[in-house]
C-alpha cells in the first residue's frame, strides 16, 4: 500500500465547477501546498491571480478547449497564449471530438502538434473524453497523441457522461509511445482506485476529492 505523501505527489488537485469561488480557489491551493499535489487544476481566468498569490510553491495548471473541445484551433491557441503568459505551466487541452467522429484523425493530430510547440517545454495533456468514443477511436488517439509529441493523454474532462475507467488505462497503455504518460480524471472517489490508477499505469490522476478521500 502507497502512503499517502506518495499518493499526493500524483495528484493534480482540482476545481474547475463553473460556480467555483475564489474563497474555493484559496483553499484548494492551501491543501495543494499542504499536501505537495502535482500541481492544481484550475479555470482559466483564476490562473493570474494564483500565480501573483502563490508565486513558485504551485505547479498551475488550466484547461483549453474545456469541456466540449469544438472551439477551433485559433481559439485554443489564444486560450493557451495566455494561461502561459499568466503562469500556467501545464495546459490539459480538450480535442475536438466532432473531428473525431468524422474520422478526420489527421486534424485532430495537427491540432495537438499545433499546441505542443505553442506549449514548448511546458507541459500538454490532451483530454480525449472516452466515454464518447469506440474503442478504435480511441486507440487512434493515442497514435496521434503520441503522434503529435503531447506529453499526456488524459482520459476524460470530469463533465462528460462518465469518467476514467481502469480498463481504458489500460488500452491506452498499449498504445501510446514510450514517451506519453497517462492521466486519469473524473469519478475517482477512493483510495483503493487511486492506487489502482496508479498500479496500471497513470503518472497523474485529476481529482477535486483527493484530500477528503485521504483524509
Amino acid at each position: 500500500m502507497m502512503n499517502k505523501e506518495q499518493i499526493y505527489q500524483y495528484v493534480d488537485h482540482t476545481a474547475l465547477r463553473p460556480m467555483t469561488s475564489w474563497t474555493d480557489i484559496v483553499r484548494l491551493c492551501e491543501e495543494a501546498i499542504e499536501h505537495h499535489t502535482a500541481s492544481v487544476c484550475i479555470p482559466g481566468c483564476y490562473v493570474k491571480r494564483v500565480h501573483e498569490t502563490y508565486g513558485d510553491r504551485l505547479t498551475i495548471c488550466t484547461v483549453v478547449g474545456f469541456p466540449l473541445g469544438y472551439t477551433s484551433t485559433a481559439g485554443k491557441l489564444a486560450e493557451t497564449e495566455q494561461a502561459l503568459r499568466d503562469g500556467a505551466s501545464e495546459i490539459d487541452m480538450v480535442i475536438n471530438l466532432c473531428d473525431v467522429k468524422n474520422g478526420a484523425y489527421d486534424a485532430v493530430e495537427e491540432e495537438i502538434r499545433t499546441l505542443k510547440n505553442l506549449v514548448g517545454e511546458k507541459i500538454l495533456k490532451v483530454i480525449i473524453e472516452t466515454c464518447y468514443l469506440t474503442d478504435e477511436e480511441k486507440i487512434a488517439m493515442c497514435k496521434a497523441v503520441t503522434a503529435a509529441g503531447a506529453d499526456y493523454i488524459k482520459t476524460s474532462t470530469g463533465f462528460g457522461t462518465s469518467g476514467a475507467t481502469l480498463a481504458d488505462v489500460k488500452l491506452m497503455k498499449q498504445h501510446i509511445g514510450a514517451g506519453v504518460k497517462i492521466k486519469a480524471a473524473g469519478g475517482i472517489r477512493s483510495r483503493q482506485e487511486m492506487e489502482a490508477y496508479i498500479q496500471t499505469g497513470c503518472s497523474r490522476l485529476g481529482t477535486s476529492s483527493a484530500v477528503s478521500i485521504l483524509r
